[in-house]
């Protein structure tokens, strides 16, 4: 499960960047069945081969691996969508937090994906960091 670190962090910074022309479709809709979720992938590409298309001719070559993901590169972005559920969780936990019980269903069931993905990397963020997420500031001390 080696990945590149520098080309993960790049990849991730731009992952979401399709959602200029799609804007953010909430998971549960986007997941809903494997209608949907292959018409929003196509939707997604799209969308990514249309915002390089904006670009100057000289970044295209640059840009086209960070904005449509390669079959051989699969490995970064399964870790990228690891932490994009990570920060999903985290958000609940916030949320929750502030008194919001509106993400209380939806943290659920993202730990549930977190655990599901039986990955080592999501293992240990959340067994080294994850209860700092649960803490108030003055706990923390």
């Amino acid at each position: 499960m080696d990945v590149n670190p520098e080309k993960t962090v790049l990849y991730a910074i731009y992952h979401d960047a399709s959602e200029i022309f799609t804007g953010d479709m909430p998971t549960p809709v986007k997941y809903f069945n494997t209608v949907i979720k292959t018409a929003y992938k196509d939707v997604e590409l799209a969308a990514s081969r249309r915002l390089l298309k904006l670009l100057p001719e000289d970044f295209y070559s640059d840009y086209e691996g960070i904005l449509i993901p390669r079959e051989d590169e699969k490995e970064i972005w399964k870790t990228i969508k690891a932490a994009d559920k990570i920060s999903a969780y985290i958000k609940c936990i916030e949320e929750e937090k502030s008194g919001n019980k509106e993400f209380l269903k939806a943290k659920q069931t993202i730990l549930k994906d977190l655990i599901s993905m039986d990955r080592e990397d999501v293992n240990i963020f959340m067994s080294d960091f994850m209860d700092g997420y649960e803490l108030t500031l003055d706990e923390m001390e």
